[in-house]
């Protein structure tokens, strides 16, 4: 019998990316796992990743649409973390078969011009710390089967975490009305979905407050420079070798993201 523990669970995870091969939820072996436990894997996971020459370079959210927090029975989003290898090159195909089976998610993307540190944080006080709003595309490549986990699982996992593209064009958050900012999303020229940021939370600076203040419990500050993915607009669109992944905002600019 496996003897789990946050250095095992980490290790696991961390081989399943490497090897790109996905295996069953943690939680199906170890079913004790439970969100703080979690998080700690996830710290883990992250010093192997920091261990191995990466950076830190910012976070991410997860679960902020609240319909996908019912159906996950929690509250709040999850936080998972940014380094710079997940950052994609403009114009560079992603490369699938270096993946399980990425998807591909529409962001409104914050770039921090100051410290923002918990508690007690509110929307207006995390807007006044963005420097730059961005338009972004995340790719999420789960590490279980189908992407099928529970809680847990996904926060242990680093929240499905594999790369990120943000666009060109910067504005300023006080520039822009973020709760009606339009995005569309096509795939090879074909409008699938479309959203506002009201679908991070209501706006997309109430998910940066609950960022800076879960992180806070865990004696993480947000700090100047880093980027951060708000949560995705849309449902998550598989990434398929030959295909193209547009997002287009109303003010943002465009961002594609072509897949080899």
């Amino acid at each position: 019998m496996t003897l789990w523990t946050v250095d095992h669970a980490a290790h696991v995870l961390a081989e399943a990316e490497r090897a790109r091969t996905e295996r069953p939820p943690i939680t199906s072996e170890w079913p004790e796992l439970d969100l703080r436990t979690a998080y700690q894997v996830q710290h883990r996971l992250i010093d192997h990743k920091t261990e191995n020459g990466e950076q830190v370079v910012g976070v991410k959210l997860g679960l902020t649409s609240r319909a996908k927090q019912r159906r996950m029975n929690i509250d709040s989003p999850l936080t998972a973390w940014l380094t710079d290898r997940m950052s994609l090159p403009a114009g560079q195909p992603l490369d699938t078969a270096a993946l399980i089976h990425p998807r591909v998610e529409p962001e409104i993307v914050f770039v921090l011009g100051h410290r923002l540190a918990g508690p007690g944080v509110t929307a207006t006080q995390a807007l006044a710390a963005v420097s730059e709003v961005r338009a972004g595309l995340e790719v999420i490549d789960s590490r279980y089967t189908d992407y099928k986990f529970t809680l847990p699982d996904v926060v242990a996992d680093n929240a499905s975490s594999a790369g990120f593209l943000v666009g060109a064009q910067a504005r300023r958050p006080e520039e822009l009305a973020l709760e009606l900012e339009g995005c569309v999303l096509d795939v090879d020229g074909e409008i699938v979905d479309t959203a506002t940021g009201a679908a991070v939370q209501g706006h997309p600076a109430e998910a940066l407050a609950l960022a800076a203040n879960s992180l806070w419990e865990r004696g993480v500050a947000l700090e100047p420079g880093w980027i951060v993915l708000t949560g995705g607009l849309t449902d998550a669109v598989p990434a398929r070798p030959g295909s193209s992944i547009t997002a287009r905002f109303a003010h943002l600019g465009t961002v594609t993201l072509g897949c080899s």
